[in-house]
């Protein structure tokens, strides 16, 4: 995951589109490359089915070297699953796709994005981060696979004004909210 865009880094221009079934082979092969438990074919599939479930691409020339895959709620989106491949991290490709997903938000209807990040996954918390996500929360034993914690991550399209109000949520990411 991108910390962001530097001075050294370059930015990659992608095009991001719906996720059709002839991806799903570079789908996964990012999803291997960027989890320690990936979400196999049928988890991909099962998900997609679902009726408010969408999957985007981010496709620079022939290759896919990115995907998101997230739910459609009344007032939210979630983010259920998000990577950019090992050779196109930190060439502003998250970047795009975060900001494709603000752009749903509308001051009249969904006015957040919500997702869970792995406790051990600190890129993708200073990712997040980054991009205006606040930790908010955190959720105990959430993984099945290995009992680890969450943190519940917010991105508010009006941002609540209590950054520095003494009843703000602590965590152990506060200090990079905050930079």
């Amino acid at each position: 995951m991108s910390y962001g865009n530097t001075q050294q880094e370059q930015s990659l221009k992608v095009q991001i589109r719906w996720l059709i079934r002839r991806d799903m082979a570079e789908v996964l092969e990012i999803e291997r490359q960027s989890f320690e438990f990936p979400w196999s074919e049928e988890d991909f599939l099962c998900c997609l089915r679902q009726r408010n479930c969408i999957g985007m691409v981010a496709e620079a020339g022939n290759d896919i070297v990115g995907f998101m895959i997230y739910e459609l709620h009344k007032s939210r989106l979630r983010i259920l699953n998000f990577a950019v491949s090992d050779s196109h991290r930190r060439h502003g490709v998250g970047c795009q796709m975060v900001r494709r997903l603000v752009d749903k938000l509308s001051q009249q209807r969904r006015q957040e994005i919500v997702l869970e990040v792995r406790e051990r996954n600190l890129p993708a918390q200073l990712f997040f981060s980054q991009q205006g996500f606040r930790a908010v929360e955190v959720i105990r034993n959430y993984y099945e696979d290995t009992a680890e914690d969450a943190y519940a991550m917010q991105y508010r399209l009006k941002p609540v004004d209590d950054v520095f109000s003494p009843f703000a949520p602590q965590n152990r990411i506060s200090e990079y909210d905050a930079a």
